[in-house]
């Protein structure tokens, strides 16, 4: 048996595995739970009861890990710094001003938004444009479970166990050309759906959400297009049914419920930088040594059971935990200036 050895990164303790013989028998777990064949379990309607037969979050997460369907664990399971976020909070509280400005007003606002049918363009200086379906989404590519941290600007985070491929993966399918220089994101525009839309600049926004980075940072490994979260879809406060996971910036670079990629030659538009660009810059990589030019960024509350302030307050990592594997990208850039 070859063994690789652990890379500097891989900060997995061995409690954090599927135990083996979990792993070995996935199969007949899934055959006395019902499931004749593994596609069903990306179904919200399949997953309905499915979590309930666990004690915890944790034992849920490693039932994720070996049922989902055509899915793997990848390299980048790597940082799992500290427990997992229970889902409970993963789905109560968001940031999707869309659906209204408070941390609730997402969970409580969005269970009406229609995902299917969908569609979801990608265009520009791209060798093939594409028009992707619901379907397309959730079956075109393998899908794997990334274990990310998520570290919002307001200075809470999260450890969230993504579903879903990455976004190089997606974009090579309709292949970049050469003058390409930046990836441009766009949430749906339904005012009809989306309550905080009726009125364009609700929280300040200019709707609709747009979002943008450079192509070699869309082409890292890391930028993850995620369609589900803890081994079901995604629900609608949580962007779905496909948003963008950037895990080493904060989380309004993460764009949600995306219906337009469009790859370009030049620096596109992002909401907030926008809205404010002396206190959201463009990059918005995670930096202890830059404070928002209204509060700390030197340490964050990780968001657990009980509220935000009865959660733990940890030191914030420079590019939340992912330097080793992104700064090289950054290189000759003042990152200070505007975060």
């Amino acid at each position: 048996m070859k063994i690789i050895s652990k890379a500097a990164w891989d900060k997995f303790k061995d409690c954090d595995v599927t135990p083996e013989e979990v792993y070995h028998d996935r199969r007949r777990i899934l055959k006395q739970m019902g499931f004749v064949g593994a596609g069903a379990l990306l179904s919200s309607q399949a997953n309905a009861g499915v979590f309930d037969l666990f004690s915890s979050d944790e034992e849920k997460a490693a039932f994720a890990r070996v049922a989902l369907p055509h899915s793997k664990q990848t390299e980048y399971d790597h940082l799992l710094y500290g427990d997992l976020t229970p889902e409970n909070k993963v789905i109560s509280h968001n940031n999707f001003y869309e659906f209204g400005t408070s941390k609730t007003d997402p969970a409580e606002n969005s269970q009406g938004l229609k995902v299917n049918p969908w569609q979801l363009v990608i265009e520009g200086e791209v060798d093939k444009p594409l028009t992707l379906d619901y379907d397309d989404i959730l079956k075109m590519l393998p899908l794997e479970e990334r274990i990310y941290n998520f570290r919002c600007v307001e200075a809470w985070s999260m450890v969230i166990p993504w579903v879903g491929f990455s976004l190089r993966s997606l974009l090579n399918k309709a292949g970049v050309k050469s003058n390409a220089t930046h990836v441009a994101f766009e949430t749906l525009y339904d005012p009809d759906q989306m309550p905080g839309q009726r009125n364009r600049y609700s929280g300040g926004i200019n709707y609709p959400y747009v979002e943008g980075l450079t192509i070699a940072e869309a082409m890292t490994d890391l930028t993850f297009m995620s369609v589900g979260l803890y081994g079901k879809t995604l629900p609608p406060q949580n962007g779905a049914p496909i948003r963008l996971v950037v895990p080493w910036k904060y989380g309004f670079k993460s764009i949600k419920s995306i219906v337009r990629i469009r790859v370009t030659d030049k620096q596109p538009k992002s909401s907030w930088n926008e809205l404010a660009p002396s206190e959201y810059g463009f990059y918005a990589n995670v930096n202890p040594a830059v404070d928002h030019p209204r509060w700390s960024q030197a340490s964050e509350r990780r968001i657990a059971e009980g509220g935000l302030f009865s959660a733990k307050r940890i030191p914030t990592l420079p590019f939340n935990g992912y330097e080793d594997s992104v700064a090289d990208l950054y290189q000759g850039l003042n990152l200070k200036r505007n975060f």
